[in-house]
């Protein structure tokens, strides 16, 4: 028999006729709810799978069994571990799926086989009718798979095998590329290559050089800009572009002789006629409609004009 199995199998045995307390609790769902899943709610919950985490514990062997209380994840970590069989054997975990399927996703129960005697298997179970620890005699009808714990410890050790050896503070590191040097810190731990160290050289020397370029880059003068008949004007300046006069084209001789100054201010962007010092400004900042008499006299209709004409 597997050494594995005839460990569990020891433990098991003296189990033999336990039955669960009122309100569903067992002692194995108390011991696992309290050391492997710190949950109370496993205290009253199906134990089948939790009595063979608590027998794999006491016997010293639960890196092999695994501790679980859902038994379809229990199945598969067989699988995982290269320990699912379909052929029984002492001491190996067998799975049942009460309707007769053969997917690990629909297994029902757990129990741990005692004997094989052709196509019969002898048994120890818990949670059996729901209640009991027992013995059972079952045919393979309703058996998905077996999970060996002697697999389970056979993949482990080889994972150790091929697992990097390490003593006390060593580290296996890969190997440099061929013809790079490697450059180390004052303890040893840090390898760089002459490759990395010089790429890492030229490009700060990269983006020292942009930075200092993007200093000396002469700046725009960042006077503000109308736009005046097609042509951009600065507004905080005065005088003529080109030689051509900066008055409107209705200006009097005496603005264009050096009349009154014509004063540019801060002015909406839809206002385009420069202000006038001589004149008051409405409450928008265009010029008032009030005129001087003199002005207003120069501007009589013109068919006054011709009635005094013929008078």
């Amino acid at each position: 028999m597997d050494p594995i199995g005839d460990d569990l199998l020891r433990i098991i045995r003296p189990e033999i006729g336990y039955r669960e307390g009122p309100g569903r609790h067992s002692k194995f769902g108390e011991w696992y709810a309290a050391n492997v899943v710190q949950d109370p709610q496993y205290e009253t919950a199906p134990w089948c799978a939790m009595f063979v985490a608590w027998a794999a514990e006491r016997a010293g062997v639960q890196q092999y069994v695994g501790q679980f209380a859902w038994t379809p994840s229990q199945a598969r970590w067989f699988e995982t571990n290269g320990a699912w069989s379909r052929t029984p054997e002492p001491g190996a975990l067998v799975f049942f799926d009460w309707s007769g399927g053969k997917d690990i996703k629909g297994i029902d129960h757990v129990g741990v086989v005692e004997s094989v005697e052709g196509g019969t298997i002898h048994t120890i179970e818990g949670n059996v009718d729901r209640v009991w620890l027992k013995r059972k005699t079952r045919d393979q009808s309703k058996v998905v798979g077996y999970g060996l714990p002697r697999k389970v410890k056979e993949h482990l050790a080889k994972k150790d095998d091929t697992a990097p050896q390490q003593t006390g503070r060593i580290e296996v590191r890969p190997a440099l590329a061929p013809a790079s040097t490697a450059l180390t810190d004052a303890s040893g731990t840090l390898p760089v290559s002459m490759e990395t160290a010089a790429v890492a050289g030229l490009l700060t020397f990269v983006l020292g050089t942009s930075f200092v370029l993007s200093r000396l880059r002469p700046r725009v003068s960042a006077g503000r800009h109308r736009r005046r008949n097609g042509r951009a004007e600065r507004r905080n300046g005065g005088g003529s572009r080109g030689g051509a006069s900066l008055l409107p084209a209705g200006a009097s001789e005496q603005d264009r002789a050096g009349g009154p100054k014509t004063l540019r201010v801060s002015r909406p962007d839809w206002a385009h006629e420069p202000y006038r010092a001589d004149r008051p400004r409405s409450v928008t900042g265009l010029a008032s409609e009030t005129r001087a008499p003199e002005t207003r006299a120069l501007e009589t209709p013109a068919p006054e004009a011709e009635a005094r004409r013929a008078a």
